[in-house]
């Protein structure tokens, strides 16, 4: 029996993973979840999580993984949003989230596995399911597997980052066969995978993520093997590389920019080259970052750019990167892109606008409790997330920020991703965030923190100088704080919103 997915020691093979999933499948019809329902998972990645999914699909329920970094009050607005029926959780979060959970609700609890604990420095006394919870596997047990036909199944319902505003969660309608074969397809082109091929790959993102997640299941149904990173360190990710011969990777730039600042002997010291195909989304990557990981790792760092709600449309090779740097790619055949203006009007190359998309013959969706959203983001029947960008000549797509993050400083329109892009290049700098902030005059002034390396010694006017001589001069922030660290998600984006807020409390308005 082949392995499906390692975590630490732990093993689970696809056999026992579908058998334990078609017993989860009974257990949650036997508390009455029925299609259309939403089973909550505030879990780390663990074998668990797979289980679930795939019990609640069997039931035509919508899983709805949750991010478990979240504080009591945002859990408990996505579970009481969802209409959660069930909540499968991890044995150490219970305590901190236990006022989170719908008292109707019935809770599974997981024991926290050792890999975990160790990783994130767990007490152990805390990992164990409590008396008088209900334990995971002991539940998983006690039930028959699914003997009844196969509801029609739902992809997980994922919920958006919430940046501008309480987060949506992102409910697709049950999809015809047709429909499927489409996704699927464009899942194969971006992840490189080819028919009867058994991928391996390590899971280094959370699964509660929609890019991760999609690629973790997608690899799971494909009878491939997903190893379970439980937090991303970046020598740990090379070991596993060469410990499972591992072929596929699905990355962040944040994880390049890591691997990257390893020591040369780190780098030199695994064997890496069973990797075949490496790709990135999620977040714009300079293009010097690129290079120096193609340089390193070869012509295998693809990358591609969509979103919860639209797909995953655009997609381009190492050699077209090194060829436009820059870009996130061309429209795959059976997409549509559109640069509009603020009156619905395409725009030619080379102008800037905002991104509107979709994967023709993906299934549709609604923001769950909230169809005017959904409507509202539609032009001409394609979709926008709120990205500004445009198309070169050659049909190229260029990216310039999301329009929820673009600042508007004395009326000139400044996008941080620019900024962030010539930070992150800066000998001493690890990572950055570049934000607008209140001011009496401009209406919102840069700003930008910053976290050093250990080697960094940098000060503010240092940074200011080197920003000068790669920026115009409007784009160099007019504070710069230095921090011990930024607040992340485990993908290892950085949660602006969260140091953005802190200033505009403070100022008694948000724009």
């Amino acid at each position: 029996m082949s392995t499906a997915i390692i975590s630490g020691e732990r093993q689970l093979t696809h056999a026992d993973l579908q058998a334990r999933a078609a017993k989860v499948a009974t257990g949650f019809d036997g508390f009455r979840v029925v299609e259309g329902d939403s089973v909550a998972l505030v879990l780390r990645n663990d074998f668990a999580f797979f289980e679930a999914v795939l019990g609640a699909a069997m039931v035509g329920a919508y899983a709805v993984p949750v991010n478990w970094h979240f504080t009591s009050s945002e859990v408990n607005y996505i579970l009481e949003d969802c209409e959660a029926n069930v909540v499968v959780i991890h044995a150490d979060l219970l305590p901190g989230l236990k006022d989170a959970l719908p008292a109707d609700a019935h809770i599974l609890v997981v024991p926290t596995p050792p890999e975990i604990r160790d990783a994130y420095a767990i007490a152990a006394d805390i990992c164990a399911v409590p008396d008088g919870e209900r334990d995971w596997n002991a539940w998983v047990a006690e039930q028959s597997p699914w003997d009844k036909p196969p509801r029609p199944p739902r992809s997980n319902m994922i919920y958006t980052s919430g940046t501008t505003g309480a987060p949506k969660g992102v409910m697709r309608f049950s999809p015809s066969p047709e429909e499927v074969k489409t996704f699927a397809r464009f899942l194969g082109i971006i992840f490189g995978f080819s028919v009867n091929q058994k991928v391996r790959t390590v899971v280094t993102g959370p699964i509660y993520h929609a890019a991760p997640n999609a690629y973790a299941l997608f690899t799971v149904g494909g009878g491939g093997l997903v190893v379970l990173q439980p937090k991303f360190d970046a020598e740990e990710l090379l070991a596993l590389i060469e410990r499972h011969r591992i072929t596929h990777l699905h990355m962040v730039p944040t994880m390049f920019v890591r691997l990257l600042k390893l020591p040369d002997g780190a780098k030199r010291k695994y064997d890496l080259s069973s990797l075949e195909f490496v790709v990135h989304a999620a977040a714009p990557c300079p293009p010097d970052i690129k290079r120096r990981m193609i340089d390193w790792w070869g012509p295998i760092i693809n990358e591609y750019y969509g979103s919860t709600e639209t797909g995953p449309p655009v997609f381009h090779t190492a050699d077209e990167a090194l060829k436009k740097p820059g870009t996130v790619g061309r429209v795959i055949k059976g997409a549509v892109v559109r640069i509009l203006d603020p009156g619905g009007n395409e725009l030619p190359p080379g102008e800037v606008g905002e991104v509107y998309l979709r994967v023709l013959g993906h299934s549709d969706f609604t923001y769950k409790n909230d169809d005017e959203k959904r409507r509202a983001i539609e032009k001409h029947g394609l979709i926008t997330v709120g990205d500004i960008g445009y198309f070169d000549e050659d049909g190229y797509l260029f990216l310039c920020d999301r329009a929820s993050d673009m600042v508007i400083s004395g009326s000139v329109n400044i996008y941080p991703a620019e900024i962030e892009a010539a930070l992150i290049g800066m000998p001493g700098v690890r990572d950055c965030a570049v934000f607008g902030i209140p001011d009496d005059e401009f209406g919102e002034v840069l700003c930008a923190h910053i976290e050093l390396d250990q080697a960094g010694k940098l000060t503010a006017e240092n940074v200011a100088l080197w920003l000068q001589d790669r920026l115009a001069k409007y784009k160099v922030p007019r504070h710069i704080v230095f921090v011990d660290s930024l607040p992340r998600e485990d993908s290892g984006k950085i949660m602006k919103r969260k140091l953005r807020d802190a200033y505009w409390k403070e100022a008694g308005r948000i724009i």
